[in-house]
């Protein structure tokens, strides 16, 4: 069994290609368009070397998952997925039987690119579906339409052996009944993993304005927990079951990189915008490069890389970020590994106060996990824990 699906965190390489060709108003990753397009040898050379710095600092690990992200990343070439999975390589040994997600947009999937990733040596591609009604897609800014996305996802089934899409709900004027049915149609296409995510207003980005300008609804209380408990209900009785509070999977086909974070193992971080956390001489560094594209590739050709954050994480910091990644998961967290971690033990009269408020419960004699009730309140549960 691989370090992703056996319970230990495994090390993952995430990559950060920064570039869309247009920009969603409810984004607010780390995405940039160019018109005129960009320099992809320059961008490979300066990811071979940024590779090359990082496994300089954390050298001997074992690579159990690469992700590529964005961004769009499938608006690269395969030559050049090709030469970042060598780079990989060449820096760290890679487990036989490594994952390696690239995301991909609906628009920008053809047959023969995605052959070609293929080839390279991606095996699990994830589709930015996001919705399954051209009403809901144009709203949400997306360039393809349900058609579009259904072809996708056929090219996308026929050539890797891991296929995810994700959906986005609590959408503006959504009903619990007709997220069901748009739902249970989207798991009827038959994939193995689903990533579904209730639309969150984030600021800075356009929707943020049109939410406090009031031109944009989003549902009540009472409606959003409606459409969650669709979202458990409906993929849990198709034998997809939430192992992480928006990721649905069939037993093991979750998502080995994103259980790297979730567990909070260790993750190199390259590209422009990239995050890491690396153990470095026994301190758990942060670790974040600069996220304009140009200026980052500069940074690297002058100093072969282009972080603009290196700093220790102190034993509070790393608690934290300890439960609030490992309570998103279904197994919950160990106990004993947070005390090793932050040197401090969580309060035995916090954990049964949420206990008998149905939020927590205890697995075996170390082992804490949220409740399917305690989800939906996540943030609170674990600002209670950490408090």
């Amino acid at each position: 069994m691989s370090a992703g699906t056996s319970g230990e965190p495994g090390f993952g390489v995430y990559v950060h290609w920064p570039f869309c060709a247009s920009k969603c108003p409810y984004c607010d990753f780390n995405s940039h368009v160019r018109h005129k397009g960009w320099d992809e040898p320059r961008f490979l050379a300066a990811f071979r070397r940024e590779i090359a710095h990082m496994a300089a600092l954390a050298p001997g690990r074992t690579v159990s998952s690469i992700f590529f992200g964005g961004g769009t990343p499938s608006l690269m070439l395969p030559e050049t997925v090709g030469g970042i999975l060598d780079a990989i390589g060449d820096a760290w040994a890679v487990d036989d039987g490594v994952e390696v997600t690239l995301e991909a947009n609906p628009t920008s999937v053809e047959a023969d690119r995605f052959r070609g990733y293929r080839a390279a040596g991606v095996n699990r591609v994830s589709l930015g579906v996001q919705a399954l009604d051209d009403a809901s897609l144009a709203a949400l800014g997306r360039l393809h339409t349900v058609d579009e996305a259904l072809s996708a996802l056929k090219v996308a089934t026929e050539n890797f052996p891991r296929v995810s899409f994700d959906l986005i709900y609590a959408r503006p004027d959504q009903t619990p009944q007709m997220w069901r049915e748009e739902l249970t149609r989207g798991i009827g296409f038959g994939t193995d993993h689903l990533s579904l995510y209730q639309l969150t207003i984030e600021e800075g980005t356009p929707f943020f304005a049109m939410h406090k300008a009031g031109k944009l609804k989003t549902p009540d209380e009472d409606t959003a927990r409606a459409l969650w408990d669709v979202t458990q209900e409906t993929a849990e009785a198709a034998g997809l079951p939430a192992y992480e509070i928006s990721n649905h999977a069939r037993p093991g086909q979750e998502s080995r990189h994103n259980l790297v974070y979730w567990r909070y193992g260790e993750y190199a971080g390259v590209g422009p915008g990239a995050h890491g956390r690396l153990v470095v001489n026994d301190a758990r560094r942060e670790l974040a490069t600069e996220r304009n594209p140009e200026l980052w590739a500069s940074a690297v050709e002058a100093d072969g890389s282009g972080l603009v954050t290196d700093a220790a994480l102190s034993l509070e910091a790393q608690a934290d970020e300890f439960l609030v990644m490992g309570l998103r998961l279904k197994e919950g967290i160990d106990l004993a590994r947070f005390h090793r971690i932050s040197g401090r033990r969580i309060s035995d009269r916090r954990i049964d106060d949420l206990i008998m408020d149905g939020m927590v419960e205890r697995v075996g004699r170390d082992r804490l996990r949220v409740t399917p009730e305690g989800f939906p309140v996540l943030d609170a549960v674990v600002a209670d824990l950490a408090g």
